[in-house]
């Protein structure tokens, strides 16, 4: 008498992910790449000598903690949303694009600041990736800008709420991505200066 045994294996689920959160995580990474590569060009080239050492402009601190704070008025816009409560999710994701605003213009006086400095675009390395630095974070703060400004039109549609999450989840996600990316480089300038 022979007992034959069969395994049997369950088909294994396939990672399921919207697609469109797999394109923005793809796009996220690729820009992840980008600073990344910015930030270890800049210590390659500051150790090559010739670096002009200057303060970074006071506007840049103060503007940290803005880009902070709009990290949690997105984050309560999200909550707000998982909980239907629209009328917050209008007014906190508006709280957010004005707070992303502030942040862009406290950039641009920094800029002024730098100049102020004698820290130019063109000239010495160190002033010249601080400029790239700053101003392709702040187009990437201009995307997530209009793509806050999507979302804000998608609550008046009332296209956002509890069972419908996935636009404001990956507005939330790239905005806390976009406020990290910046303490990160705030933190690496003002170690590497």
């Amino acid at each position: 008498m022979t007992t034959e045994f069969k395994i049997i294996e369950e088909p294994r689920k396939p990672l399921a992910m919207h697609p469109k959160k797999f394109g923005m995580w793809l796009f996220v990474a690729s820009v992840g790449m980008l600073f990344a590569s910015l930030t270890s060009a800049y210590i390659v080239r500051q150790a090559e000598g010739n670096w002009l050492y200057f303060d970074l402009p006071a506007t840049l601190y103060w503007s940290t903690g803005v880009i902070l704070l709009s990290s949690v008025t997105m984050q309560m816009a999200f909550w707000a949303a998982k909980r239907d409560l629209i009328e917050r999710v209008k007014l906190l994701v508006s709280i957010t694009m004005g707070l992303g605003l502030v942040f862009l213009i406290a950039q641009l006086v920094a800029w002024r600041d730098l100049v102020a400095q004698n820290v130019y675009f063109v000239g010495n390395p160190s002033g010249s990736f601080l400029y790239v630095i700053t101003g392709l974070h702040g187009l990437h703060i201009i995307s997530a800008l209009v793509y806050l400004v999507i979302v804000l039109m998608s609550a008046y549609r009332l296209k956002i709420h509890s069972r419908n999450l996935p636009q404001i989840e990956m507005c939330t996600t790239y905005w806390h991505f976009l406020g990290g990316l910046w303490l990160y480089l705030f933190i690496f300038l003002l170690l590497n200066r």
